[in-house]
């Protein structure tokens, strides 16, 4: 039964940094994507105002 409880402890220290890893990239790359999607919003808004185009 210890070898058992030695292993299972063995098993979730192993994963658990690996979730920390996986979930602050995740994180990190999602944040970046959003930035360049309001990027390209407000670039597009901005030509848009520069080229004279009419919002009705």
């Amino acid at each position: 039964m210890g070898k058992l409880l030695l292993f299972k402890e063995i098993y979730l220290e192993a994963f658990r940094n690996l979730g920390h890893y996986i979930v602050t990239n995740y994180f990190k790359a999602f944040s970046w994507f959003c930035f360049a999607l309001i990027a390209i919003t407000f670039y597009a808004f901005v030509f848009r105002l520069s080229t004279g185009f009419a919002f009705d």
